[in-house]
């Protein structure tokens, strides 16, 4: 069935210098990013084991996703949003996540600028056929 969970992880303005930009400078130095994470996920069991292996363990997902910036050394933040969420969304148990990436330090007169995305896990063959609506008998 569909997750209707609405418990979040969250991760608020982790700091990573990576590689991003389109221009030869930004190729040639680090930069910081400022990145927020929100999973929607099912934290029940965590919360009835206080067991962090029940839990989806936001120390991993830093470390995942600062690994991450700075191994693919994107050009756009498009880009570098997608990657990550698409990672994210493979390597843990959450159904929904939303994701800032935020370089400060781009534009002089803005304190930051960036892209924030939304994606959703892929429904299991289980869920689907558990879901699906089949078409009313009446004609």
């Amino acid at each position: 069935m569909f997750h209707t969970e609405s418990d979040v992880v969250f991760v608020k303005g982790l700091k990573v210098e990576a590689v991003i930009g389109v221009y030869a400078w930004e190729r040639a130095i680090t930069q910081p990013l400022l990145i927020d994470i929100v999973l929607e996920t099912d934290i029940s069991r965590a919360a009835a084991s206080d067991d962090v292996n029940d839990a989806l363990n936001y120390k991993a997902v830093c470390d995942d996703v600062s690994a991450w910036c700075q191994a693919i050394q994107a050009q756009l933040l498009e880009h570098l949003a997608g990657q990550l969420a698409d990672k994210l969304l493979a390597k843990y148990a959450c159904h929904k996540l939303t994701l800032r990436v935020a370089k400060p330090t781009a534009i002089q007169q803005a304190d930051a600028v960036g892209v924030q995305i939304t994606r959703y896990a892929k429904a299991t063959a289980t869920e689907s056929a558990t879901n699906y609506d089949s078409p009313s008998d009446d004609t």
